[in-house]
């Protein structure tokens, strides 16, 4: 598999890249780490006409506390986030998802954050080589009219499986997007369509600069399923929040799972059932962990490397794990 030909431009500034972005509006793809891109250009997913590579761009590339907030530049590798101390304390559950991202070689010397929160959705009959593909009538986000992970649908319903955007939708992050004279910031549970095809809330010609996550006092965990250790994406995941009370109760709680449909879910209802039970409240965190597999199931389909059946299972499996180790954090922090 040969990349298609393109147009290669390296801007020297934020503010060269945003013209740039104007300028080719739909014609253009940013270039960080690549691991997702070049993928599906390889495979004749994506041609596009200019790349724009953000290989220049230091400035994209950082891991601060400013006020009440973590920032992080878009262009941060992975790697960097594992060795942040910062990140470990107070966002363990970033720390955890990103030592389960990819691989090694992969966390050091191509991915980003950026990067893995704005990877394309999949799906094991899309990501294919064109010649699979050609032997088949098109799918939905293949420019067709017909899912073939759930019958009779009338939209893609390809996964989101970033373990990034599942840890910080649990720590209730939000980014900033920037686009020639203008920028945004906007809560991950919003940046996330819920479109199969177009998975981000995002112009074309805008650049992701920053996430920026909320420092709140409270303790997060990510766990994860995967058929292998590394390289593999997730088959399920979840990640939580837990903000104890002075008393040892529950005063806020969030609860994320992902892997299982167009976007990660933030189960609310869920969430906010956990609220003033006791931080080390057993009963109350199976019942939420069984919840937040029937609320997941209904978004599940069949187009990742394992029975459907199987995933909806192991969402209460890792829901619960990731609660006992949020609310384990949370005592050991109050000793």
């Amino acid at each position: 598999m040969r990349l298609p030909r393109f147009e290669y431009l390296e801007p020297g500034s934020i503010k060269e890249a945003c013209d740039l972005l104007s300028t080719h509006g739909d014609d253009a793809k940013i270039l960080a780490g690549g691991t997702d891109l070049l993928v599906r250009m390889k495979k004749g997913l994506l041609k596009p006409k200019i790349i724009i590579s953000l290989k220049a761009l230091k400035e994209l590339s950082y891991i601060k506390k400013e006020d009440s907030y973590i920032k992080i530049g878009a262009k941060t590798p992975i790697a960097d986030i594992i060795a942040s101390d910062l990140i470990q304390k107070e966002a363990k559950a970033l720390a955890s998802s990103c030592e389960k991202t990819g691989a090694v070689t992969i966390q050091h010397y191509r991915g980003t954050i950026g990067g893995n929160i704005l990877q394309d959705n999949r799906c094991h009959h899309y990501n294919q080589s064109a010649f699979h593909r050609s032997g088949r009538q098109a799918c939905h986000k293949d420019g067709g009219k017909i899912c073939y992970a759930r019958d009779e649908s009338d939209r893609c319903n390809s996964t989101c499986q970033s373990d990034g955007a599942t840890a910080l939708m649990a720590l209730n992050a939000a980014v900033t997007l920037v686009k020639k004279d203008k920028k945004r910031t906007i809560d991950l549970v919003n940046f996330y369509s819920n479109d199969g095809i177009m998975p981000h809330a995002m112009e074309p010609n805008e650049l992701l600069k920053e996430i920026i996550i909320p420092l709140k006092g409270a303790k997060s965990a990510y766990h994860r399923l995967a058929c292998r250790s590394a390289i593999d994406y997730p088959i399920v995941c979840a990640g939580v929040l837990i903000k104890p009370d002075r008393k040892n109760k529950i005063r806020d709680a969030r609860i994320v799972v992902g892997a299982m449909g167009r976007s990660p879910l933030f189960l609310a209802k869920v969430s906010s059932s956990l609220k003033g039970k006791s931080i080390n409240d057993t009963n109350a965190f199976k019942k939420a962990s069984r919840a937040s597999m029937d609320s997941a199931a209904a978004f599940a389909v069949h187009n990742i490397g394992a029975s459907l059946e199987y995933r909806c299972q192991m969402v209460s499996t890792m829901v619960f794990r990731a609660l006992e180790e949020a609310a384990r954090s949370a005592i050991k922090a109050e000793q």
